[in-house]
């Protein structure tokens, strides 16, 4: 086996090392993304995404294609599986169950409401999957994640375009949205006279991204900074439970994958898996916290990179051919996740 083991690590080294320029590449955009973040206040995934797309041409042709290529794949699944070392159960019983349910129930209604607006957009499953997903869950993190499960067709030559064209698009919406509600949030927070309690559930349970829902629930006070981390985690923990379900839907749906020209998807995705196995010993504290520490750090650089390499590989013109209905529907979804933990937050109290 160890031999095995050699043979096909030496198979994979020419490979990798065609792949250094262009990982190299996209580490450098993201360390100045979050030069730029630090010093400047910008969110960092969408510097880095917008660094990236200005960069496109590096990743249509020349050295740099295949790592940008596998940065963007598996960096990416890296930097999600990660995540998991940030779950435990202890932060669930923290926050207790009528907030627990409502904040669970705000990601599977908002799931459930982007695939039926979307219908009426015109537009098909996956895409409203994906930009449901990113909007209920976590924001870039998700839309990554489940742009990595969703089937493309190989009869489509543009499939592969398409589905590139759909994950930016929706990056860049929810990281878009996600700066404007921290900046707005806080505000509706004080004119609805939530307590510091409820701003930091409303906070956590409906900004898209990790970065802004924390920088909104400070703004206000560290205690609401702290209860909005808890939740958002929450809303990450629903991750894992969210691409199985919907890779068992995809795998029935495509399960005729010869006549589709679909691939059909593994049960449950490796990076998914170590997802869950990271949550189960972070949650039996089997993890030092040094090395939760050290994980989250390592996956937030994983996606920085990864989203870099994701803008590399699509022009802004062909996100912009998405058009004003997908504006439409990501939009939708925002407001409507901010409605449910709005409404559920007044009938608990």
């Amino acid at each position: 086996m160890g031999i095995s083991l050699t043979q096909t690590l030496q198979s994979k080294l020419p490979e990798l090392r065609l792949a250094v320029p262009g990982f190299l590449i996209c580490l450098v955009v993201a360390a100045t993304a979050q030069f730029l973040s630090d010093h400047y206040g910008a969110p960092a995934m969408l510097m880095a995404l917008l660094l990236g797309i200005a960069l496109n041409f590096l990743g249509e042709e020349g050295r740099a294609v295949k790592g940008i290529a596998l940065t963007a794949k598996t960096v990416l699944r890296i930097g999600v599986a990660l995540l998991g070392a940030r779950i435990s159960v202890d932060l669930l019983m923290d926050l207790g169950p009528q907030l627990i349910s409502l904040v669970v129930g705000g990601v599977i209604l908002t799931i459930l409401f982007a695939l039926t607006v979307g219908k009426l957009f015109g537009f098909d499953s996956k895409f409203s999957f994906l930009t449901g997903g990113s909007v209920a869950i976590c924001g870039a993190s998700a839309a990554m994640a489940i742009g990595a499960i969703l089937p493309k067709n190989n009869n489509d030559s543009e499939g592969e375009d398409f589905s590139e064209r759909n994950l930016i698009f929706t990056v860049l919406g929810v990281t878009v949205l996600s700066t404007i509600a921290m900046v707005l949030y806080p505000i509706l927070s004080s004119l609805f006279e939530f307590d510091t309690r409820q701003s930091g559930v409303f906070l956590g349970g409906t900004i898209h991204d990790v970065a802004q829902v924390v920088g909104a629930g400070f703004s206000i006070s560290n205690e609401t900074g702290e209860v909005a981390t808890l939740v958002k985690l929450i809303r990450v923990t629903m991750l894992a439970p969210v691409v199985l379900v919907a890779t068992l839907v995809i795998r029935a749906r495509y399960n005729g994958a010869s006549q589709t020209g679909a691939s059909k998807p593994p049960l449950l995705p490796m990076f998914v898996i170590m997802f869950l196995i990271l949550a189960g010993l972070n949650s039996a504290h089997l993890i030092p916290q040094i090395l939760v520490d050290w994980a989250g750090v390592v996956s937030r650089w994983a996606l920085l990179t990864s989203i870099a390499a994701v803008g590399m590989k699509t022009s802004l013109g062909k996100v912009l051919e998405v058009g004003g209905p997908a504006i439409g529907l990501i939009v939708l979804e925002t407001i409507f996740i901010a409605g449910v933990i709005i409404a559920g937050l007044q009938l608990l109290t």
